[in-house]
């Protein structure tokens, strides 16, 4: 369930799976609105902020990919494209247009519900790194949260992939708090693999590889919390 009631709005001509999709959301705690056209989508953002928007490619009044990019300019919501061609979809991923996401059609509401709640996550922990500041210490290490990097404090940097500072960050942002392996599933699933409980662990291992040459013992600065999940054993300090 999601922690808050984030608004969505469904941007879709095809009631039926409109209204599938809405009554799903619904029930998982989102506060859904619903759009036939481009044209009520525009007047629907007139109104509200949204967190979300589930936007399908073909409209009856317009592309929803020429849609995406006006609401980009003006706005930093979470746009997750709904498309029916494959076609659509390389013309998305190799045009790096304004969405955030893509789902093909016929939809797979659990799916989309896994891939709404990673691009919420994420958007979150932008939100926080924002809030905290562009660089971070841990101990001998020093994180940036604007280039995404982490490095020795002598500049000599630890090469960390997406998902690694993803679940990294995720660790900072919950001010020692324990985050459980479903959460953090979340943080670092993409559209490429939405991945399980195992992959969190494996990348808990390989963040205490990279890190144990500086720290000696990793597993004091992400400590495993039995029956949880993980969290940061060291104090964060903004520099």
């Amino acid at each position: 369930m999601v922690e808050s009631r984030n608004a969505l709005m469904i941007v879709e001509d095809d009631p039926v799976t409109r209204t599938m999709v809405a009554g799903y959301f619904t029930r998982e705690g989102f506060s859904v609105f619903e759009a036939a056209s481009a044209s009520e989508c525009k007047t629907l953002l007139r109104t509200k902020k949204f967190d979300l928007i589930f936007l399908d490619i073909h409209l009856p009044d317009g592309s929803g990919l020429v849609l995406a990019q006006e609401i980009r300019a003006t706005s930093p919501v979470g746009i997750i494209f709904v498309t029916q061609q494959d076609g659509d979809v390389d013309r998305i991923v190799g045009l790096e247009l304004a969405g955030d996401d893509y789902v093909t059609k016929p939809v797979n509401l659990r799916e989309l519900l896994a891939r709404s709640r990673a691009l919420l996550r994420r958007r979150a922990l932008e939100r926080g790194s924002r809030r905290r500041g562009s660089i971070v210490s841990l101990g001998s290490l020093l994180l940036d949260f604007t280039r995404r990097e982490l490095a020795q404090r002598n500049g000599e940097p630890i090469r960390l992939t997406r998902a690694e500072f993803d679940l990294l960050a995720a660790l900072i942002e919950a001010d020692g708090r324990p985050l459980g392996r479903d959460y953090l599933i979340e943080v670092v699933s993409n559209r490429d693999q939405m991945g399980d409980l195992r992959t969190v662990d494996s990348l808990i291992a390989r963040l205490r590889r990279k890190m144990a040459p500086v720290h000696g013992s990793a597993a004091e600065v992400i400590v495993t919390v039995p029956g949880v999940g993980y969290k940061l054993g060291v104090v964060v300090q903004e520099t």
